[in-house]
């Protein structure tokens, strides 16, 4: 039976009268509360990583939002398509600009090494499909602009899969596979 951390302290702290540093260290109430913390901490790391993974496609909705600005109408198919190609290539200033401050004979820097390995990955989706919100018709498009930035929003937008050879494939939330 699991109990927060909390939850176990304010017990006994109640049962040894508000004292709990006065604990022997292999007693049972110790083991309680190091289990507890034990619990907690691995709850947040799995909660951390979640975030951390979730993170990648809040950022990608997000600068579909801003690319948006400034438009008006539903998209179509090939401005889809070219969206999703300048999203792809969006750091590619940067990576030249390292490039050309790096030494010649000198190994990549990790700013370099990183940009790489993300549009590599990204170029593997965008062969398969590349997950993006649908803004080909002016519903969901409305719907991207009043997002408001967190994940739990996701749910509202439809997606679509942009593949490379032009084609786009209708899609799900949260993004699995080639759903």
């Amino acid at each position: 039976m699991a109990r927060a951390l909390n939850k176990v302290h304010k017990q006994i702290s109640k049962k040894r009268g508000g004292k709990t540093n006065t604990l022997h260290e292999n007693s049972r109430d110790a083991k309680r509360l190091r289990s507890a913390g034990a619990r907690e901490e691995k709850l947040q790391r799995v909660m951390d990583a979640a975030v951390k993974s979730n993170q990648v496609y809040v950022d990608r909705v997000a600068w579909f939002k801003s690319a948006l600005e400034g438009s008006v109408g539903a998209l179509s198919e090939e401005e889809m398509h070219l969206l999703t190609q300048s999203y792809i290539d969006r750091d590619d200033e940067q990576l030249e600009e390292a490039q050309q401050q790096r030494r010649p004979g000198r190994p990549p820097s990790k700013l370099e090494e990183q940009i790489k390995q993300r549009k590599e990955a990204e170029e593997r989706e965008f062969r398969g499909g590349f997950w993006v919100p649908d803004l080909r018709n002016e519903a969901s498009r409305s719907k991207v602009e009043k997002w408001g930035g967190d994940w739990s929003g996701l749910n509202t937008l439809t997606f679509v899969r942009v593949v490379k050879s032009g084609e786009v494939k209708p899609s799900s939330f949260p993004p699995k596979g080639l759903s």
